[in-house]
Formats: C-alpha cells, sequence, structure tokens
C-alpha cells in the first residue's frame, strides 16, 4: 500500500490505532469464555511498563537493514513454546549460551556480523491445525500455550484463562532481566567462549570442533594485544540480544502497544520484534491489519502455498515505505519444496524493489509423525531445506539474511539425525517440548557450522 493509499484509507475511516484489528476476522484467538475477567487482565497489562523500549526496536530495525543490504546474517532461534514451568535461570542461561556458541561459528567462520534475536520472553502461544483435541471420547480444546491454557488434558486445564496473559508478562519480563544481565554483564566477553560449552555438547565432534574455534579467538585476542590494539571495546565483552514473539493472541498484543514519546509512534513493547504466522497473514485479517501499524521490525511466515501476488502484497501493506529492515519475510516451505517454491518468491520481491530481509525456517515444513506417534524433523531434512534456499538465494542474486529456528540448549531427544545418530526409537528417551520438536545444543551447534560453510562460498 502506498503513502497515498494510506491517506486514502484514514480518508475514509480506516486509519491504524491498536484496537483496528477488531473490525477484522481474527483468526486463531482463544474462546475467552469471561469477557469480564479478559477486560480486566487488558487494562491491568495497559497500565504495566513496557517489557522493551522503543529505542532498542529501532537499534534493532538498523541492524537488521544491514543484513538486508547483505552485510550481516541473522540467527533468530529459541523455543517451539515456552513453559512457564521452564522460566528458570538454568534454562534461560544454557539456552542463551547455544545462541551465542552459533553465532560465534556463523561469524569466526565465515566473517560475517551476526544478529542475535531470541525466540523467547514471550514465545507462549501457539496456532493450532485444529481448535479441539480428542482423546478416546473426550473432546476438549487444543492446547494453545501456557499464554492460554494448560497441556494437561482436562476440562479445567483447557479452558482459556485471560489471567495467563498477566502471568505471560510476568515471565516475560524476568526473562529479560535474566537475558540483558547475561549479555551486558560479563557472562557474553568474548573471553568467556570456552565457558559457553557445556558438558554435554562439548564431548561431542560439534563440541570438539567449537573448540577450535574459541581457541582461534583466544589468539586472535592475545594477537590484537600484542599489537598494541586495545581489547576493550564494550563490542568485545557483551552483546547485543533481541527478543521476538508470534504476535498471534491479539489481546495482550494490543494491551503492550504504547505510543512513543519521542516520534510519537506506536510501537508493540511486548517484544523487539514481532512476526505473523503462517496461519494468520490473511491479507485482510486482523492480524496482519495490526502488524501494519505498529513501527517495531516485523517478519511473515510464508508456506509452500504463498504466491508472488500475495508476497507483493503484503510487502506494500507492511512496509508500503519500503524501509530496510521494517520487513522480513520467513520462508518456510519443506526441503523438497524449495526449489520450485521459493524462486518466483524471490524473484517478485527483487523485481519490484522491495527491500526484503529472507530468512529460511527449516523447521516447520519438515514435520512427521513417527509410527509411535511422535512428532519430529529429519537433521537432514533441515540442512536440506537450507542449502535449498541459499542456492535459490545464488540464483536469484540475493542475500540468503538469516536463519529461524526452533532449538534449545538442553540435551533432549527431539529431532532424529545428526551427528548424534538419534533414532526414532531415541524419541522416547528425553522428548520434552511443549510443542514441536527442537534441534538440542549439539544439532543446533552442528547446523551453526554446516550454515557457516554456505555462507563462507
Amino acid at each position: 500500500m502506498s503513502t497515498a493509499s494510506v491517506e486514502a484509507a484514514s480518508a475514509t475511516g480506516t486509519a491504524w490505532h491498536p484496537s483496528s484489528w477488531r473490525d477484522r476476522l481474527a483468526t486463531q484467538q482463544p474462546q475467552w469464555p469471561d469477557q469480564a475477567s479478559l477486560e480486566q487482565v487488558r487494562k491491568t497489562l495497559a497500565e504495566l511498563p513496557p517489557l522493551v523500549f522503543a529505542g532498542e526496536a529501532r537499534q534493532l530495525q538498523s541492524r537488521l537493514a544491514e543484513a538486508c543490504e547483505g552485510r550481516a546474517f541473522v540467527l533468530q532461534a529459541g523455543d517451539c513454546a515456552e513453559s512457564f514451568d521452564g522460566v528458570t535461570a538454568d534454562s534461560i542461561r544454557d539456552k542463551l549460551k547455544v545462541i551465542l556458541q552459533m553465532a560465534v561459528v556463523m561469524a569466526f567462520s565465515a566473517g560475517v556480523p551476526t544478529v542475535k534475536i531470541g525466540r523467547i520472553a514471550g514465545q507462549f502461544a501457539k496456532p493450532r491445525s485444529s481448535s479441539t483435541e480428542v482423546v478416546g471420547n473426550v473432546e476438549l480444546p487444543s492446547f494453545r500455550g501456557h499464554m492460554v491454557n494448560d497441556i494437561n488434558f482436562s476440562e479445567h486445564s483447557r479452558t482459556a484463562d485471560a489471567e495467563r496473559l498477566v502471568r505471560a508478562y510476568h515471565q516475560s519480563a524476568s526473562t529479560l532481566n535474566l537475558l540483558r544481565a547475561f549479555t551486558k554483564g560479563g557472562y557474553a566477553d568474548l573471553r568467556q567462549v570456552h565457558l559457553w560449552n557445556q558438558e554435554f555438547i562439548a564431548a561431542s565432534p560439534e563440541g570438539q570442533r567449537y573448540e577450535k574455534v574459541a581457541d582461534g579467538i583466544d589468539s586472535a585476542l592475545r594477537f590484537m594485544a600484542a599489537c598494541g590494539i586495545s581489547t576493550d571495546a564494550p563490542e568485545l565483552h557483551q552483546v547485543d540480544f533481541y527478543t521476538s514473539h508470534e504476535a498471534l493472541v491479539l489481546d495482550y498484543e494490543e494491551a503492550l502497544t504504547r505510543q512513543d514519546s519521542i516520534t510519537g509512534q506506536w510501537y508493540d513493547c511486548s517484544a523487539h520484534m514481532l512476526w505473523i504466522g503462517e496461519r494468520t497473514r490473511q491479507r485482510d485479517g486482523a492480524h496482519v491489519e495490526f502488524m501494519r501499524g505498529i513501527k517495531n521490525p516485523l517478519g511473515c511466515k510464508l508456506g509452500p502455498s504463498a504466491s508472488p501476488a500475495e508476497v507483493l502484497e503484503l510487502c506494500e501493506i507492511l512496509n508500503p515505505d519500503g524501509i530496510p529492515g521494517r520487513l522480513t519475510l520467513i520462508s518456510r516451505m519443506g526441503a523438497d519444496k524449495v526449489p520450485e517454491t521459493l524462486p518466483p518468491l524471490l524473484a517478485a520481491a527483487r523485481d519490484a524493489g522491495h527491500p526484503v530481509l529472507w530468512e529460511c525456517d527449516p523447521m516447520h515444513g519438515n514435520t512427521y509423525t513417527t509410527d509411535g506417534g511422535r512428532k519430529t524433523r529429519h537433521f537432514e531434512d533441515v540442512v536440506k531445506e537450507i542449502d535449498g534456499y541459499f542456492s535459490a538465494h545464488s540464483e536469484a542474486g540475493t542475500w540468503p539474511g538469516g536463519v529461524h529456528l526452533e532449538i534449545t540448549g538442553d540435551d533432549v531427544t527431539e529431532c532424529v539425525g545428526g551427528a548424534e545418530a538419534i533414532s526414532d526409537d531415541d524419541l522416547e528417551r528425553r522428548y520434552e517440548t511443549m510443542c514441536d520438536p527442537r534441534l538440542n545444543g549439539a544439532q543446533s551447534l552442528e547446523l551453526a557450522f554446516r550454515v557457516a560453510e554456505r555462507l563462507s562460498v
């Protein structure tokens, strides 16, 4: 939508406001049984301090603009769905460890600055393919993440509870507090790279390969000091780490949207970056309507059904002024579909001159269910989709700007394959995800090396 179109929309009474999404069809929303409670929760959230600040979101957008122009690479990673029970200092630290390790591997091996964004401090809600779940003869609402209901299969647990939105806010605030302490308080210091290698990862081939990278960083720092080059620069001792989640539950997102006192623009202060999912990217739907008005950096997932015309329309709606770093398109095609489905989308955005940052989500298009009933993903399918993504960009002459991954710092067995050769039979050992299968720490690090190899070509 051009500037003229926006002005015309305003003239016809469709100007944007944080609540204007309510005039559109809102899919994947919880069926709140108590509207009075929901209204009180919205008021409570609206009075709480912002979780992030507008200036931080603008800083991230400038970093994403560098990636959009081929001068950086984005690593966006974290849980499929965060758990209220999993917000502990150890779990947050271990997740951050793996992301820092992956970022170091990519930056050191490929010579590309890495923008680090977590799927964290707000990823408490998930879209579902069915609104209900049947166990035996009992049908109950589907589990939609801890922000909405509980995973236990009972009528009480599966009833949507608006009070959970307030708990999600406080859990996010606690997580952000720890992340800021870790990333700015010395833990992310490059002199600590060896300490990031957890015991169960260090014993793996990937961990041993990582130690060589860490040794190289140590040598580089010693060489700089020997040459009289100061190693006191803040960039060597702390990192910028940003948060993101899918903007799914719109009552929550609206309540945390604030008008910036400096610019007068609206920012969703629940996270630095928000994205629209594959199931909620209808151009005339409530999620696109909400997201077009906030000034945070935005993402939008694109599955194999996305057409060039849809992509161009989304670009016009979500980034009408063509601002680099404003819009990230996240392809999630499936390993076998990338060669056919991604190139037309790349060509359409390129030829129309839209400054799109592209990411690859190699997880969601490669999920399958084992004979034992477990959802999983094969590591080689994840790698295959990333390879297809890089090849498509090479042919199109566009920059493969990043990857979007579901990972954990824990030693889980949820995705098969990788150097550990996890099999379907191994999944029962440590299958702990709240929803979709995640790469464990060793698999995540192995994938980082594979991505770095493609970046180095």
